[in-house]
């Protein structure tokens, strides 16, 4: 422990404002960041000549009102505090910023405080605090773009594995294993009988990745929980949305936000916890 369990804690949650302002960067960029590399790999195979194009990543442009092209200066990009001082609206244009991008850095912030609070300023918190920042941005870019990027679901298996094969938790790495085949196999096996029933595809191959990496990190036992959450919670908002005339295109509603919503429930209250509070 370097400090005392309070000061820990406030100093991941203050750690996690910066890590929940480069969120706000992947959530936005890394969709286009695949978009373009899936754009360059047909043009390759259909023969075409490659057009020329800036450099796009996580680093470079550097960030800038999309609505006018300003380029955000450092202090106003300082997490939550510069969006209150600019009240939420960018300094040349005075276009809205929304409202989800100080949420995210507080999230970002809390789940870290709690991390440590709970782990101690160990390689324990800091991995589950990786976890959590993981989990925030898989939520956000599929529910915004339907897609769950392998940049981020399979580090986040294989960190799973590592975690438990350096024993930086209490499950077994036998235990991680096998909850990760579950994960990915049941998931699956679900898709497989629906489509055969349907002729529809039910869900994406990112939400087995998803469901396999929480069964690494929390073990085969505790699936059961989790899905039973997400599912419930899912079909609720489905219905929901459904009455309100706001589901998208194809009357879709992506499932890897409630795995994730799950996931971070489970490590919060734990999966038993779960179980009691969808009755059962």
């Amino acid at each position: 422990m370097l400090l005392s369990p309070g000061l820990d804690a406030a100093f991941a949650g203050f750690i996690g404002l910066l890590v929940g302002s480069f969120l706000n960067v992947v959530i936005y960029r890394l969709p286009q960041m695949l978009e373009r590399q899936w754009a360059a790999e047909c043009a390759e195979l259909s023969g075409k000549p490659a057009e020329p194009a800036e450099p796009f990543n996580l680093v470079r442009p550097g960030s800038r009102c999309r609505q006018c092209g300003h380029v955000i200066r450092w202090y106003e990009n300082i997490p939550v505090l510069s969006w209150l001082v600019l009240r939420g609206r960018c300094a040349s244009c005075r276009t809205p910023i929304g409202v989800r991008y100080p949420l995210v850095e507080l999230c970002t912030a809390a789940l870290f405080a709690f991390c440590i609070w709970r782990f101690g300023a160990t390689w324990t918190g800091v991995a589950w605090s990786g976890f959590c920042a993981t989990l925030l941005a898989l939520a956000l870019i599929d529910w915004d773009t339907t897609l769950l990027p392998d940049d981020l679901t399979l580090p986040l298996l294989w960190a799973g594995l590592i975690v438990s094969a350096l024993r930086w938790n209490s499950l077994p790495l036998s235990q991680a294993v096998w909850g990760a085949v579950a994960g990915y196999v049941s998931l699956w096996a679900v898709y497989q009988g629906f489509k055969l029933l349907t002729g529809r595809e039910g869900m994406g191959y990112g939400d087995f990745k998803l469901f396999a990496a929480l069964g690494a990190w929390f073990g085969w036992e505790a699936l059961v929980p989790i899905i039973l959450m997400a599912s419930v919670i899912g079909a609720v908002i489905g219905i929901a949305m459904k009455f309100a005339s706001s589901l998208r295109e194809g009357g879709y509603v992506p499932f890897g936000p409630f795995l994730a919503g799950a996931g971070l429930t489970a490590l919060l209250f734990g999966p038993d916890a779960i179980l009691r509070t969808i009755g059962l």
